[in-house]
């Protein structure tokens, strides 16, 4: 009783202050920038900033760039397949892929397996965009996908992509086991 009480006043008091003219908050934007309470969004400042992307966590621990580059996109291309393999919508696939990529800006892949990470970002993914999938199911689906990796030859571009990948992770476990 007291729950529709309070939203019934919520209700009124929304009216009341829609149907009053407001004047434009003193923090708004002009040329493109759009308010949003105190913070202000424009394409400057809302991806991530400009000293992130130089120098990644990666990087500062001693992998190439395109090492780095070739795991991202295994990383990706991994979350892509087993989406397809969980019957996940593309949005899902998205989004997993963007944790993944977020993810190793603040990580380093020499310390984090670009599979366990990409496995988590399905699964987080799959919660977010209310298409849940079992834990099981995803570390199944991944299993699958390492079995069939490796039985396959090299045979294709994409296998080529996966076997390159395959190998400067190795490199890079390598790397991390001796340090």
């Amino acid at each position: 009783c007291g729950y529709v009480y309070l939203h019934f006043q919520l209700l009124v008091s929304n009216r009341k202050m829609s149907s009053t003219k407001s004047e434009p908050p003193p923090n708004a934007v002009k040329n493109g920038g759009k308010p949003y309470g105190k913070i202000i969004l424009t394409l400057k400042n809302q991806l991530l900033p400009e000293e992130k992307l130089q120098m990644t966590p990666s990087q500062l621990d001693g992998l190439d760039s395109d090492t780095e580059t070739d795991l991202r996109i295994y990383g990706c291309e991994l979350i892509q397949t087993a989406g397809i393999l969980l019957k996940l919508p593309q949005v899902a696939m998205a989004t997993g892929q963007v944790l993944l990529q977020r993810f190793y800006y603040s990580k380093s892949l020499v310390r984090h397996p670009v599979d366990q990470t990409a496995m988590a970002c399905v699964c987080l993914a799959s919660k977010i965009e209310e298409a849940p999938r079992r834990v099981r199911d995803v570390i199944n689906v991944f299993s699958h996908i390492r079995q069939v990796n490796l039985n396959k030859g090299s045979v294709g571009l994409e296998n080529y992509k996966i076997k390159r990948a395959s190998c400067r992770w190795r490199m890079v476990e390598n790397l991390y086991n001796h340090s």
